[in-house]
């Protein structure tokens, strides 16, 4: 069955189509300022690289704007389709840890691949990679660029706010007593991994999560994770399409 999916994120809008559960195609995009544009846009750009016509294709959409979701597709929330989603790339993952632009979830999961319990963090942009976008400016570096530098850190630094803003300010005190980049940078690393771990010991105990979301794409982070939490890290590939991967495969059920 071909099928596809759209998850409209805070920052990114992702689009899938899978042909009997095989991925066939995919495409991202800014989500911007009007996210039903940037779920068409990311839609047909997905189906002209299947090579499929639109009109007629089964789509689930799921995400922060999925209330915006083109006329004709279903909605399922996001918790359910990263569950999905994870579940069917790491079949023997009982968790997910999920960091997005804006929000962070840890899920757990029964065997069968079902939500057992989930915790999030959408309140702050602490521990998202929108905070990490606000460190990387505050250091005046490119985003792409920290993971690298705190890879190299040899005394990371302690970040103690719990506050995007104020974290900020720390790192600019930080920058004028001269500590390293490196060390600031792994740092911030750090305190994104301590919050991702609290928001874990709230779902119970897991032995191996599917790290999936943007923020999965960096090495440094999934470092940091892996020394705070017991659970082994597993990362599929194209971690930031999981979610998508998940709507889409929704349409059998």
């Amino acid at each position: 069955m071909i099928a596809a999916g759209i998850d409209i994120g805070s920052v990114a809008t992702k689009a899938v189509v899978v042909d009997d559960g095989r991925v066939t195609a995919r495409a991202l995009l800014r989500t911007g300022t009007d996210p039903k544009l940037a779920a068409q846009q990311a839609l047909s750009l997905a189906l002209q690289e299947a090579g499929l016509s639109e009109g007629g294709l089964p789509t689930v959409c799921t995400g922060y704007g999925r209330v915006a979701a083109p006329n004709g597709t279903r909605t399922i929330t996001e918790i359910l389709a990263a569950a999905r989603g994870a579940h069917y790339l790491v079949a023997e993952a009982d968790g997910v840890i999920d960091l997005g632009g804006q929000d962070t979830k840890v899920i757990r999961l029964r065997p069968n691949g079902t939500v057992a319990d989930f915790a999030m963090n959408d309140k702050c942009a602490a521990g998202t990679g929108r905070f990490l976008e606000l460190m990387a400016s505050a250091l005046g570096v490119e985003l792409d660029r920290l993971g690298a530098l705190a890879e190299a850190a040899v005394n990371p630094a302690r970040i103690n706010s719990t506050c995007a803003v104020f974290a900020e300010s720390e790192v600019v005190s930080l920058i004028a007593r001269s500590v390293s980049e490196p060390d600031i940078a792994g740092g911030l690393f750090a305190a994104i991994a301590s919050r991702v771990a609290a928001l874990a010991g709230h779902v119970g105990a897991v032995s191996r999560y599917a790290f999936i979301g943007g923020g999965a794409r960096s090495g440094a982070l999934r470092k940091a994770l892996q020394a705070r939490l017991p659970g082994e890290i597993v990362v599929p590939e194209h971690p930031q399409f999981v979610v998508a991967l998940g709507a889409a495969l929704s349409v059998r059920e």
